[in-house]
């Protein structure tokens, strides 16, 4: 969970102090945070689970300062104790805290208690454990061989975020060549892309490096490392619904019938994929990597067994690893497969990972369009904008149940998801702005067309809704 940041980074101490508090402890001295000069979110969770005296672990919170793939003046918090990341009501908690701490305390006070802080931080490479452990974890599953990678050409690209670890600390370890990595130095202007597994230019740039130098494998990490992506040897891309396949299918073996949970706008063929190819079940939920985390953790509770929380951005949490929507650990379970095929004999390179989603049917068209409420438009009437888009989502399942060739999903958590003429749509009101965002996925772009056709019929009336791109679309 992170906040956009008010505070500026001159204020971490007084942050570190109420953490202090709300895990009980005296807020002076100070327990011991392991950081260094780059970190990644993974990483700081884990600190506070590895039992290590040398490195002050575990320790009891640790907070991550990011603006993950976002513009370098938007960096915030991502708070963490050993129960996992910090969610909406502790950190309206820990804000009131701080907000009393800063107007209860003194100048003088406060100046002192940061110079007292700053002489009980103790700094450590806590990096070289977190990435010793990825590396023991593929010699693991390799049946305990020094260099299971050894001749595997794997490339990473980094977007100049904080994952250039990986190639020094983990991959290489492991034999892996990987020359021909690139933009593993950070850097938060981005000068060479947005390290964003979702976006189309980074995913060309690791395509083309991946051809270029004819390597095996790519991997591509977000800013902070919490988000992945993959492309195999031929430049085909793991991103989206092939990650959330190939995912599926390794933990489908590891675990035969469990539940994959993933977001809203997964496809209709990933589902067919999971419960028709793999014997699994799909269990499709809400956007954002902290709901459908929630709703894996809600479903283990009441006994139905779930071992993969996944979204289509890239964020992917395994039970076996404390929930943590880990990028690295990610890309570990693709590592463990080649050098686990590698030690049984079943050939190298990236096809035993290619193989794995075959039979995954993929649309032919599929689009994304924003909707976006004009909030100052007088059709609110002074309304939220939230409350505008829930009128325009009733209007549309009222319309849908009215029309034959529509089918709207019998089970749906998140806004009015449809099927049709081959295909699917999904209308959905986005979680923080004032946008509707319309999936349509469909066998041509005639049948596309069809279903956008059908939506922009049924939300036409609402003036304050920017239709532009629909129309654009459907060619109106």
């Amino acid at each position: 969970m992170w906040i956009s940041s008010f505070f500026g980074l001159n204020c971490l101490f007084d942050v570190i102090q109420v953490m202090a508090c709300l895990m009980s402890l005296s807020p002076s001295p100070l327990p011991l945070i392991p950081h260094g000069r780059l970190a990644s979110t993974p990483a700081m969770f884990n600190s506070t689970l590895t039992e290590n005296e040398e490195f002050s672990c575990p320790v009891d919170g640790s907070i991550m300062i990011t603006a993950s793939h976002l513009p370098y003046n938007r960096n915030g918090f991502k708070f963490f104790t050993s129960a996992g990341g910090l969610g909406k009501p502790d950190i309206k908690d820990i804000l009131e805290r701080a907000a009393d701490i800063y107007k209860n305390i003194a100048n003088d006070d406060s100046k002192r208690a940061e110079t007292a802080a700053s002489l009980d931080v103790k700094r450590v490479d806590y990096m070289s454990v977190y990435a010793s452990n990825l590396v023991a974890a593929v010699r693991k599953a390799a049946g305990n061989i020094e260099k299971p990678l050894e001749g595997f050409h794997i490339v990473v690209d980094a977007g100049n975020g904080a994952g250039g670890f990986f190639v020094g600390k983990v991959l290489e370890p492991l034999g892996a060549i990987t020359s021909g990595s690139q933009f593993l130095e950070p850097d938060g202007l981005f000068p060479n892309h947005i390290p964003n597994p979702e976006d189309k230019t980074a995913m060309k740039a690791i395509t083309k490096a991946v051809l270029d130098n004819r390597a095996d494998l790519g991997i591509i990490f977000d800013t902070d490392v919490d988000r992945s992506a993959a492309v195999d040897s031929s430049g085909r891309e793991f991103n989206r619904n092939r990650l959330i396949a190939l995912m599926s299918a390794i933990i489908l073996e590891e675990h035969p019938g469990t539940t994959i949970v993933t977001d809203s706008v997964t496809s209709d063929g990933l589902t067919t994929f999971i419960e028709k190819k793999l014997g699994g079940k799909h269990h499709r939920f809400k956007r954002g990597y902290k709901n459908v985390i929630d709703e894996a953790i809600r479903l283990n509770s009441v006994g139905e067994e779930a071992h993969l929380a996944i979204e289509t951005s890239g964020h992917g949490a395994l039970k076996e690893n404390h929930w943590l929507d880990d990028g690295a650990y990610l890309m570990v379970k693709l590592l463990n497969k080649l050098a686990s095929a590698r030690t049984s004999g079943l050939g190298g390179g990236s096809k035993v990972l290619t193989d794995m989603v075959e039979g995954l049917e993929e649309p032919a068209v599929a689009v994304e369009l924003r909707l976006k409420i004009d909030q100052n438009h007088p059709d609110l009437q002074g309304g939220s904008f939230r409350d505008y888009g829930e009128a325009v989502l009733k209007q549309l399942e009222n319309t849908v149940e009215l029309d034959a060739k529509l089918l709207k999903a019998p089970v749906n958590y998140e806004g009015v998801r449809v099927s049709g003429y081959g295909g699917w749509f999904l209308l959905r009101l986005s979680l923080h702005d004032p946008v509707l965002p319309l999936n349509i996925e469909a066998p041509s772009k005639e049948d596309a067309v069809k279903l956008a056709h059908d939506v922009l019929n049924a939300v036409k009336e609402f003036t304050a809704l920017d239709t532009s791109a629909l129309t654009k679309f459907v060619g109106v």
